[in-house]
């Protein structure tokens, strides 16, 4: 496993040269990996792993029609690789839970009796599982519980490896009956485009994506925008130039910055009086809403 420093603090984590494709296909040879939901994540994770040469089918209920319909379009052939969420589930050896969370609770009964002795049952958030004794999400004993959780929308896990571009995601092992469960989840992260792989804990997972949905990515995001919007146009602003200075300097510009390299990266490409506006209300932002964050 490889070795990566975080701020001074080294991380084991999981890439692609030492786990190549090439070994996730060698691993997943005898699988079915069936996607359970055609939403937000499971275009995304089928279709890649598809595009890598893995056996994948879709179980969707023809009952949400655009789902249906869009897998249709997306090339998956009802009775050959698109079936019904049961049918799906039973022919599946690794069945990814890709379906919404509050649909996890619903469905459940239905998919814990379709699982096999030696499945894998796999998630991509770990909401059902940490928070079992309210969901009824508790697997048998027999089966294999893992979980990938890429870093982004199903559309940038899908754009992303159209690119050639990998994305980070986290893994976790919750269950290991078959005492092959790591190598499944690694097999299946490099699989769904996957660049770097970092062990957590179902537990984990779920804290930190909470925080950092209601948190930066974006309900404070979104507040601070709206925040900013509304204070220009009070001062008199246009609308144009409220959005300008809200939101599209910082999608097109700024923000890709950090992207390519960094915070200090952004600051150097920004003007000396840019760099001493943030830096000096930098500290003001964190005081004034890490209070909400411990909330």
């Amino acid at each position: 496993m490889a070795k990566i420093n975080f701020g001074g603090i080294v991380e084991d984590v999981v890439t692609r040269e030492e786990f190549p494709l090439k070994k996730a296909q060698e691993i997943l040879k005898n699988e079915i990996v069936a996607v359970i939901g055609y939403g937000v994540q499971g275009p995304a994770q089928s279709l890649n792993m598809k595009d890598n040469g893995i056996n994948v089918i879709i179980g969707q209920s023809p009952d949400f029609k655009a789902d249906w319909d869009r897998a249709v379009k997306d090339g998956w052939v009802p009775g050959k690789t698109l079936f019904s969420i049961e049918e799906a589930a039973k022919k599946g050896t690794i069945i990814q839970y890709l379906v919404s969370d509050a649909a996890q609770r619903t469905i459940w009964p239905l998919l814990k009796s379709c699982l096999k002795p030696g499945d894998a049952l796999y998630f991509s958030h770990g909401f059902s599982i940490t928070y079992k004794e309210q969901t009824g999400v508790v697997p048998p004993a027999d089966v294999d519980v893992i979980l990938v959780a890429p870093k982004g929308s199903g559309t940038s896990v899908r754009r992303n490896f159209l690119a050639g571009a990998g994305i980070n995601s986290s893994y976790a092992i919750f269950q290991d009956y078959t005492r092959r469960a790591v190598e499944r989840a690694l097999a299946i992260g490099i699989a769904i485009g996957s660049g770097y792989l970092f062990p957590t804990s179902f537990e984990q997972e779920v804290y930190s994506d909470l925080t950092g949905e209601r948190g930066v990515l974006m309900g404070a995001l979104a507040g601070i925008m709206d925040a900013q919007y509304q204070v220009l146009r009070q001062h008199g602003h246009s609308p144009s130039e409220a959005f300008n200075e809200t939101v599209e300097e910082l999608t097109q510009s700024l923000i890709r910055l950090v992207d390519e390299n960094g915070m200090d990266w952004m600051y150097s490409n920004c003007s000396a009086t840019a760099q001493r506006g943030a830096l000096d209300w930098r500290p003001k932002f964190k005081e004034a809403t890490l209070p909400v964050f411990n909330e």
